[in-house]
């Protein structure tokens, strides 16, 4: 029987105040008629995901607007276009949100950080992410996330057994406070206890959730896109800050690596034992933090900082695409596209740093030349 052919799965990274980038992501590919079949998400990337999978698709980058419009601190536009005044402007924005909190998403408990003096209750974090859960319950349809239109699968960690856990409105009613859970980075913010299980943050070990979209073979040829916050990749650090940022995406960015490395030689074998198999793409973007960017990125919320990494996202995006469009067709079941904005890089190596090779033929481009209009009549088009 001949397999289906032509799923889009996207996968949305966490990075709480970063993940402005995957909103201009989902914008990018929304102007070019693309309709995701399977969104997969962690921390806010489980919310860009359940925005997405949670409205009508003429309703998703507006609710999108509204979320990160009410997330940035209305202090205006940067003042300056250097960067030494512009990385003060960014740190003092990062300092703003972490001693006032951010209404729309998380605010402060008591006894939070207070409970490290030794005549205080303890606690267990220093937020109080509930106001997010509100926020949810007013962008997100879940009668709609839940129909299937757009299948959804959200990541968190069990906090005692450290097991990943997957919710997936294929087998289960997803629910607010799953989302919730997605989000709850240690020690920022409270575990989600959540039918018996305490969970949170999938961030510390697996940022860009692609095991279930690969945990089975697809049924038909799969292009995923993986739209990233961390890189592998800068300059070699010459500050504190610049090493704690380093530090941090590190972390964040190398379960992603292993990941792709372990799709690679999966694949490989697949091609030896059925070559005519279906075939996969995975377009991986990855936010690039310009050189104004601090440690402190994740809680700067300062207009233009999400001004840019919304315009970074979509940058990559079409950037990206551009790149399949350019791909020929061939046999080969894998193949891996990076595309990521060359701020902090040379341009000159920045296609053999990011893949390893110039771009090579792939077998499930063709389709992206297809009118939006098509686009929409594939599964999960959820009009």
């Amino acid at each position: 029987m001949p397999h289906k052919i032509r799923d889009l799965a996207l996968v949305f990274a966490g990075g709480n105040a970063v993940g402005a980038y995957h909103a201009g992501t989902y914008e990018a590919l929304h102007d070019r008629g693309l309709r995701p079949d399977w969104v997969v998400g962690a921390s806010i990337g489980a919310v860009t995901a359940a925005i997405v999978a949670g409205n009508a698709p003429e309703d998703r980058v507006s609710k999108l607007r509204q979320f990160w419009d009410e997330a940035t601190q209305a202090t205006g536009p940067s003042p300056t276009g250097l960067l030494k005044p512009r990385q003060v402007y960014n740190g003092l924005h990062a300092l703003l949100a972490l001693a006032w909190g951010r209404p729309s998403i998380f605010s402060h408990r008591l006894p939070g950080l207070w409970s490290a003096l030794p005549w205080v209750p303890n606690d267990v974090a220093l937020f109080d992410n509930r106001p997010l859960l509100r926020t949810l319950e007013r962008l997100v349809d879940f009668e709609r996330l839940n129909r299937g239109g757009t299948r959804l699968t959200v990541g968190c960690v069990d906090i005692e057994s450290g097991e990943e856990v997957y919710f997936d409105t294929a087998r289960e009613v997803v629910r607010p406070e799953h989302i919730l859970a997605s989000t709850a980075i240690l020690p920022a913010f409270p575990p989600v206890e959540v039918d018996g299980r305490v969970l949170c943050d999938a961030g510390y070990t697996n940022n860009l959730p692609l095991d279930p979209i690969f945990a089975t073979e697809p049924d038909g040829d799969l292009l995923c896109i993986a739209s990233d916050l961390f890189s592998l990749r800068a300059p070699r650090p010459a500050s504190i800050d610049a090493v704690l940022e380093r530090a941090n995406d590190l972390i964040f960015a190398s379960a992603a690596r292993r990941a792709i490395a372990g799709l690679k030689r999966e694949y490989e074998l697949r091609q030896r034992l059925n070559p005519t198999g279906p075939a996969v793409t995975l377009l991986h973007l990855i936010h690039q933090a310009g050189a104004d960017q601090l440690a402190a990125k994740s809680f700067d919320y300062s207009p233009s900082s999400i001004r840019d990494r919304w315009a970074a996202g979509r940058k990559d995006a079409v950037d990206g695409l551009m790149r399949l469009s350019d791909l020929g067709r061939d046999h080969r079941r894998f193949t891996y596209v990076a595309s990521q904005s060359p701020e902090r890089s040379d341009p000159a190596s920045f296609g053999r740093l990011q893949d390893g090779a110039a771009p090579r033929p792939g077998p499930s481009s063709g389709w992206l030349k297809q009118p939006a209009q098509d686009a929409d009549m594939r599964r999960g088009g959820d009009s």
